[in-house]
């Protein structure tokens, strides 16, 4: 089992649809963001947090964490050096005052 969801067409080929589950591919690397979020909410300074994948300058792919903290965002940039490799840090960490909730 890979996690990636596929469908076979009429014709026998697959086609690809995505990942099962939060796993996503950044870089060559395949990242699970609920491991990042756990690493920030293991911080003692970190309320929520909420990693998500974005677009970058360059169109690619990235990682964006959400948190609700009072600290800087880059002491916790630099804390979770010491816990991740270098592929799983956020390239962009951002302080909300409320995680946004739909109903």
């Amino acid at each position: 089992l890979t996690g990636d969801l596929v469908k076979w067409t009429e014709d026998g080929e697959l086609i690809y649809l995505g990942r099962k589950g939060h796993q996503v591919n950044i870089r060559g690397f395949r990242i699970e963001l609920s491991e990042i979020e756990a690493q920030l909410l293991a911080l003692s300074k970190v309320k929520e947090a909420v990693v998500k994948t974005v677009k970058d300058a360059s169109a690619q792919d990235a990682l964006a964490a959400y948190v609700i903290t009072d600290n800087e965002t880059e002491d916790l940039k630099e804390s979770l050096k010491r816990t991740l490799p270098d592929y799983m840090i956020p390239s962009w960490i951002i302080k909300l005052d409320q995680l946004p909730m739909t109903a």
